[in-house]
């Protein structure tokens, strides 16, 4: 199945990230990362925006309220959902200046992941990380190279996750009180469709993948078949999520890293879908 994506905003973003939808926000919210910076799409389509410090890499909203922004070597943790809410730090993770948070997303638990990445991109300098009740973090995969997407199965008892270098999305066995298990692959992508970027899991199982340098994402069922295809007029697609009052719509967001916009006008847009199949709520931290 063909599925054709439409833009929803200009190109606002430089490297748009990481879009999450709470109906506590009134709508999406995504970073645009390298920036520093929050966005939020309101009711009338207006694009707002935060800015959180050097890197804005991913979001959450809390269980207690408010929400997490992962930084670029730190948590940080608001205790409103308003947009404009303080941030404090939970201290600083690391001290290598050359390596930076990435993607991340919540287990059914309530616990944050995070992953991190080279500046420069050199494999394996990276780390899949869970966040502890006190925001400090303990390392879960280790020898990545550009950790990407993490969602969970429908019964929490599988975790999809990209470390988009491999070419592979993996699924690992997930208990509530082990964690992450038993790493193995789910799917891998031929590279001249592209490298797995974001992802998230739908409520039938299926998983949507956002295909960098692949002017695509793409939905594979619970036994690794493919059966749909989202166009895109820009190359690269970075992440996705379910949104709308009924979790029907899905939202892609993309980047302008080094793409010529004469070539590729919309590069940086947010874009959204109709699939035909409903997303789930997203999983909000205990932090």
């Amino acid at each position: 199945m063909n599925i054709v994506a439409h833009p929803v905003t200009e190109p606002v973003a430089e490297h748009g990230e990481g879009p999450v939808w709470s109906g506590r926000w009134g709508g999406l919210r995504w970073v645009d990362m390298l920036a520093g910076d929050v966005l939020a799409l309101d009711a009338s389509g207006r694009v707002r925006r935060r800015h959180a410090g050097a890197v804005a890499a991913a979001l959450r909203p809390r269980v207690s309220g408010g929400y997490v922004v992962a930084g670029e070597r730190e948590l940080l943790l608001a205790d409103s959902d308003d947009l404009d809410a303080p941030l404090r730090s939970l201290g600083q993770a690391w001290n290598d200046p050359t390596v930076r948070m990435n993607d991340g997303g919540c287990d059914p638990e309530g616990r944050f992941y995070i992953g991190s990445m080279a500046y420069d991109g050199t494999r394996g300098r990276g780390s899949l990380y869970v966040a502890g009740p006190g925001g400090a973090l303990s390392p879960v995969l280790t020898g990545v190279t550009v950790s990407n997407g993490l969602d969970f199965s429908p019964d929490g008892s599988l975790a999809y996750y990209a470390d988009t270098d491999t070419g592979r999305v993996d699924v690992l066995d997930h208990d509530p009180v082990r964690g992450l298990t038993g790493r193995r692959p789910f799917v891998t992508i031929e590279p001249e469709r592209g490298a797995p970027d974001g992802l998230t899991v739908d409520a039938e199982g299926g998983v949507w993948v956002a295909l960098w340098q692949g002017f695509a994402v793409h939905r594979y069922t619970p036994d690794g078949r493919l059966d749909a295809v989202v166009r895109l007029p820009v190359g690269k697609v970075t992440a996705v999520t379910f949104g709308g009052a009924d979790l029907d719509r899905l939202y892609v967001t993309t980047s302008r890293l080094d793409v010529d916009p004469r070539e590729q006008p919309q590069a940086g847009a947010l874009f959204a879908a109709d699939p035909g199949v409903r997303g789930r709520p997203v999983l909000p931290t205990t932090l």
